[in-house]
């Protein structure tokens, strides 16, 4: 019991640094978008991270809601 609160604690650590950060990735995209055609070319870079770390988000928030589901 003590190992799956811990691992939900860690998991709910990653979400709150893993949302931290795709907000500033949404925040980059939007400027990066605001200011086309200017730096077009970094557009499939920051588009690909932004959307990398929002899948990791939500892969992690799945399995936090399984080991909650588990409890």
């Amino acid at each position: 019991m003590q190992a799956e609160e811990t691992s939900i604690e860690e998991i709910q650590g990653k979400i709150r640094r893993l949302n931290s950060k795709a907000g500033q990735m949404k925040m980059d995209l939007h400027d990066l978008a605001e200011g086309l055609p200017t730096d077009y070319t970094q557009l499939m870079d920051v588009a690909a991270a932004t959307y990398e770390i929002y899948r990791q988000l939500d892969e992690l928030k799945q399995h936090l809601k399984q080991l909650e589901n588990a409890k």
